[in-house]
């Protein structure tokens, strides 16, 4: 019985006979020893068995917990590279932004009431010497007026962005006997020749 208990413990301590075998003469001497205390001593050899046992089921729960840990480090490293790219797209998208906001900037979009800004179309209802009207103009934007160098003042009615908006008006008032009633552009405030907007007007309306 002790012999086999004395090789029970040898195969414990060494796990194989390469391990033995590597051991110097003094080691072995001194393990041989400590195998045959274990040999009298049964109660010591099961404590050292069950030692090992809970080592090697710490060491196997070890082992998970280190798989699981890196499973999460992965999952981590895959969400950070899926937020990297979120920031990504933000800052291009803010650089989008800023570029249109800066486009605004040096170009304001044209009010559609701010008729000073831009092309617009007045219908002229006629010329006359001797008439001021000038007092109505600020209090009424649809109804504007300009002196020529004859000294004769030009009276407009309507205010259009759109020229077949004013076309139709234009008509309107030649139905109701206002029989000089015709288109005038202005640009950024100025009065200018049909001609120069006439080419716009045309590929709209097509």
């Amino acid at each position: 019985m002790k012999t086999r208990v004395l090789f029970l413990c040898l195969a414990l301590i060494f796990s194989g006979t390469q391990v033995f075998a590597q051991l110097s003469k003094k080691e072995k001497k001194e393990w041989k020893k400590k195998a045959k205390e274990f040999a009298k001593n049964p109660a010591n050899l099961k404590t050292l068995v069950e030692t090992k046992q809970v080592v090697e089921t710490d060491n196997s729960a070890l082992k998970g917990q280190v798989s699981a840990l890196n499973n999460d480090v992965s999952n981590k490293s895959a969400k950070i590279a899926e937020l990297e790219e979120q920031i990504a797209k933000m800052r291009s998208e803010l650089t989008s932004t800023k570029a249109e906001l800066a486009q605004l900037k040096e170009a304001p979009p044209i009010n559609p009431m701010d008729f000073s800004k831009g092309v617009v179309f007045k219908v002229q209802i006629g010329a006359f010497k001797n008439k001021d009207l000038a007092k109505y103009f600020d209090n009424n934007p649809n109804f504007g007026g300009e002196a020529t160098d004859k000294g004769e003042q030009r009276f407009t009615i309507g205010v259009f962005r759109d020229y077949w908006e004013a076309d139709k008006f234009k008509k309107y008032m030649r139905d109701m006997g206002v029989k000089d009633a015709w288109i005038v552009p202005f640009k950024d405030g100025q009065r200018v020749e049909i001609k120069d907007v006439l080419e716009g007007v045309v590929a709209d309306k097509k």
